[in-house]
């Protein structure tokens, strides 16, 4: 189970914040997407307090692990900085009162409305990642009368220890700027014309790291590499050190509390703050970028079981979701831990694959996990789901995508309504010829 302070059994049922998980289940029905919203405040805070302890910086959310506009305003609430991906993300970030010049807005093949629409809303930063956007977003800039300031994605050739779809420090990737060939030319080439404003770099070295050693490496090569901009009389005012920090999903993984994710970054930023003194540079503005550590753990998904199959090798508990509301097994192989809400302080005495309802032999959330001993009709909870669930889920067999409920203190309710089958269908059109 989880290491959250809000998540616990009383009376024999699991618990998240004030609320039995299987009476908002009752309320809401399944799959229902719950959010811890103590927990995604608490670590913002803690990792807002790691990046003060070094000095000069902002801690931006990386939109793309959970966006509504309910977080986006808590987290804006307590100072976060927001980075988005897409003219989607860009949308939300926007319209939920977000200062434009706390946005850095990323993308590897940004589209000409995005880039038009990010210039437009005054983004803080643009994170160019792809020679062709050098030219794009300096004409844009230059249409709309603007001086676009600017970060620099580089590859700094860090191999995390990661599985392998989720790291984008690795060679080949399709992220950033070779540090090792061509990435000085091209922040020269930035750096030179008209209409962009060089500010700094950007790296993001993979998802779901432990510790910080990765990290350390690639904090000494970015101050090598800021070494090698003054050389040829260019500063660097801003250093993203992007994000990644792991989260528990089973038992394999480390325990967090906010206290010891801070931590991971309080040591990162203490690294660079010792390199760039030893080369004799000050502070840059720092920026982190956490995602999945801040909403990871703060999310369950509750589900109805609807059929069991046992066929003595394998027992499979069939539930009301599956991977068009997460899909981050059948993609990534990933892992869960899961329980029976109100079984939860039986012995988990059996070993079963939790399988979707989706017409496809790998729905799978969970594979050969402990339970207790699961029902027709029982509400499973599946933990550390904040994160790369709702934001992947698609209709899939025109399944609708689940409601998002946020419980904080003594409070729960919907952030995001469940779709019906009128949404699912409603930009379907029928031409007059057929």
């Amino acid at each position: 189970m989880n290491s959250r302070e809000t998540l616990f059994v009383a009376d024999g049922k699991l618990n998240i914040g004030n609320f039995e998980a299987s009476a908002l289940a009752r309320k809401y029905g399944t799959p229902l997407y719950v959010m811890d919203g103590d927990h995604i405040e608490n670590l913002c805070k803690k990792m807002i307090d790691a990046v003060a302890a070094y000095g000069d910086g902002a801690v931006a959310y990386a939109s793309k692990a959970f966006a509504t506009k309910a977080t986006t305003r808590l987290m804006d609430k307590v100072g976060m900085w927001f980075d988005a991906v897409s003219g989607g993300e860009l949308h939300l970030l926007l319209t939920s009162g977000v200062n434009p010049k706390h946005i850095i807005f990323h993308g590897n093949a940004k589209t000409e409305r995005e880039i038009r629409e990010g210039v437009s809303a005054d983004v803080g930063y643009f994170v160019i990642d792809s020679i062709s956007e050098i030219d794009r977003l300096d004409a844009e800039a230059g249409r709309q009368g603007k001086k676009q300031e600017v970060l620099v994605r580089i590859n700094p050739l860090v191999s995390a220890h990661t599985y392998f779809a989720v790291q984008t420090a690795a060679p080949n990737s399709k992220f950033g700027f070779d540090i090792e060939k061509d990435a000085l030319d091209y922040v020269k080439d930035i750096n030179s014309r008209k209409n962009l404003v060089f500010k700094g770099l950007h790296i993001h070295i993979g998802s779901q790291i432990y510790g910080h050693s990765s990290y350390d490496v690639a904090v000494d090569k970015m101050v090598d590499f800021i070494v090698k901009l003054g050389e040829v009389g260019i500063n660097c005012h801003t250093l993203d050190l992007g994000g990644g920090y792991g989260v528990y999903y089973t038992d394999e993984d480390p325990k967090f509390t906010p206290e010891s994710t801070a931590n991971i970054v309080k040591n990162i930023l203490a690294r660079l703050a010792v390199k760039v003194a030893e080369k004799g540079l000050g502070k840059p503005f720092v920026i982190v970028e956490p995602g999945r550590s801040i909403v990871g753990e703060a999310g369950i998904t509750l589900y109805t079981v609807n059929a069991i199959k046992d066929f003595g090798v394998k027992k499979y508990v069939a539930i009301d979701g599956g991977m068009f509301e997460n899909p981050r097994h059948a993609l990534y192989d990933s892992q869960y831990s899961a329980i029976v809400c109100d079984k939860a302080d039986e012995p988990m005495t059996e070993k079963v694959t939790l399988a979707g309802k989706c017409c496809e032999s790998g729905d799978i959330i969970a594979e050969d996990v402990p339970l207790q001993k699961a029902e027709v009709g029982d509400v499973v909870a599946v933990f550390t789901t904040g994160a790369y669930n709702y934001s992947m889920s698609s209709n899939y067999n025109l399944n609708a995508v689940p409601p998002v409920v946020m419980v904080k203190v003594d409070k729960a309710d919907l952030i995001v309504k469940g779709q019906t089958y009128e949404d699912i269908l409603r930009n379907n059109v029928v031409p007059e010829w057929i």
